[in-house]
C-alpha cells in the first residue's frame, strides 16, 4: 500500500487539485483530521504535481476538519527552477482554510555527504513495550500505527516531575505501507507526545505548525522517533524530532510549536 491509498488521497482531472476524505481512520481520537495526515497528503500531492522529491515542508494548522467533510488540496507552483521547485498546498473545506503547507522540492548533483547527529543507544523495537492502550486505541490514525516505547513516560506512568533532559523515543511502523517522505510526515507528528512525558503529567496538546526536513530517504521497517523538548512556557511548547532507520541512518528531522492545556481546560 502506498501513502495515497493509506490516506485515500484522490487525484482529480486538475493535476493541481487533490481531495482527501476526512474519515475516522485519518483523524485524532478527538475526532478531527490528524495534522500529520494533512501534511502527508500535502507532501504526496506536492511531489506528484511537481514530479520532484520533497526537501522540506512546513504546515501551519489553522482550523479543524471533521468527518464526513472533504478537504480539497490546491497545489500552487510559483517557481520551478533547474533543480529546485518552490511550492505550496492549501487544504480547505469549502471556504474554510484548514492548513497551509509551504515547501521546496528537488535534488541536486553533489558527490559528498556527512552526518553529525548522534543515533541514541536504545533497545531495538522487539525489546520495547507497546504504547499504552489509553494512548493508541480507538478508531483513529493512532490505532493504525504500531508504536513501541524506547524511552520516556507515556500513558499513566507520570508522577508530576519534570524530565531531566526532555528526551523521549518511540519506535514506529505502519504495517503494510511502503516507506516514503509522506509516511515520515505522519509519524513525525508525534512530537507532541513528548510534551507530557517531559512535564510528567497528562496534558492536552495541539500543534500550531509542523516542519519536516528530509535528509535521505531509505527503506526501513521501523522508524525511531527521537524526540527532544526544548522548553514549555506561557502555555506553549517547542520541540523537535530526529527520525532514524533501525541501523542509525538519519532520515529526516521535524520540529513543532504547540499549545499546551490542562485536560480540564481543553474540554
Amino acid at each position: 500500500m502506498n501513502i495515497k491509498e493509506f490516506l485515500d488521497l484522490r487525484a482529480t482531472h486538475n493535476p493541481h487539485r487533490w481531495v482527501l476524505p476526512v474519515v475516522p481512520q485519518v483523524c485524532t481520537r478527538g475526532g478531527f483530521l490528524f495534522g500529520g495526515a494533512g501534511l502527508a497528503a500535502a507532501v504526496a500531492a506536492l511531489e506528484s504535481t511537481s514530479k520532484r522529491p520533497l526537501i522540506w515542508a512546513t504546515a501551519q494548522y489553522l482550523s479543524f476538519a471533521r468527518p464526513p467533510s472533504v478537504v480539497d488540496l490546491d497545489v500552487t507552483i510559483p517557481v520551478a527552477g533547474h533543480n529546485t521547485t518552490q511550492a505550496r498546498a492549501i487544504g480547505h473545506v469549502l471556504d474554510s482554510e484548514i492548513f497551509t503547507v509551504n515547501a521546496a522540492l528537488g535534488a541536486r548533483p553533489f558527490a559528498h555527504s556527512g552526518q553529525w547527529a548522534t543515533f541514541p543507544t536504545l533497545a531495538p523495537p522487539d525489546d520495547c513495550p507497546p504504547m499504552p492502550e489509553d494512548v493508541a486505541t480507538g478508531n483513529s490514525i493512532g490505532a493504525r500505527i504500531d508504536f513501541r516505547v524506547a524511552n520516556g513516560r507515556f500513558g499513566a506512568d507520570r508522577d508530576g516531575t519534570l524530565s531531566d533532559d526532555g528526551r523521549s523515543a518511540l519506535w514506529a511502523r505502519i504495517p503494510g505501507i511502503e516507506m516514503s517522505v509522506a509516511t515520515l510526515a505522519i509519524v513525525a507528528d508525534w512530537v507532541p507526545a513528548g510534551v507530557g512525558q517531559a512535564m510528567g503529567r497528562m496534558l492536552y496538546i495541539s500543534s500550531l505548525d509542523n516542519t519536516l526536513r528530509v535528509v535521505d530517504l531509505r527503506d526501513t521497517e521501523w522508524v525511531l522517533c527521537d524526540t527532544r523538548m526544548y522548553a514549555v512556557a506561557n502555555g506553549y511548547a517547542h520541540g523537535a524530532m530526529h527520525l532514524w532507520t533501525e541501523d542509525g541512518h538519519l532520515l529526516a528531522t521535524a520540529s513543532q510549536s504547540m499549545a499546551v492545556r490542562e485536560p480540564k481546560a481543553a474540554e
